[in-house]
């Protein structure tokens, strides 16, 4: 059995997070875009372990351009371009980032009032004194 949807989602966020902690540094540099672009690949390719209905609904029609950035990463290192990662850390990874987490707090105010439905139901209602 694979890993679970808030697992998979965890790990994307870790690589995102640190590829982002990475650009916070020289991007002139080449070992740091070097740094960002494998994070921001492991990042995308541990997003691709979703199931496909879930992965539908957080990204849509991005889903290809992200999973094309992360081929152009994996299988054309040496044609990566510095400013197309720029941008991408500036202008798509955060919204990325914003999408998991707010499907990681619907996921767990969800699991939260479930749980709090069965504990109430147990004991306050048929399962009490049964």
């Amino acid at each position: 059995m694979g890993r679970r949807s808030p697992e998979v989602l965890h790990d994307a966020l870790s690589h995102l997070r640190t590829a982002q902690a990475h650009a916070q540094r020289d991007l002139n540099d080449q070992v740091v875009i070097d740094a960002v672009c494998m994070r921001l690949s492991a990042g995308i390719e541990a997003l691709a372990n979703l199931d496909p209905d879930l992965r539908e609904q957080l990204f849509a029609a991005d889903w290809p351009l992200m999973w094309g950035m992360r081929n152009r990463i994996a299988h054309g290192y040496v044609l990566v371009d510095a400013v197309i990662v720029r941008r991408t850390l500036i202008r798509d990874v955060p919204t990325i980032v914003h999408r998991i987490e707010a499907h990681l707090e619907a996921v767990a105010e969800a699991g939260v009032l479930a749980s709090d439905f069965l504990d109430g139901y147990v004991v306050g209602g048929c399962g009490e004194g049964a």
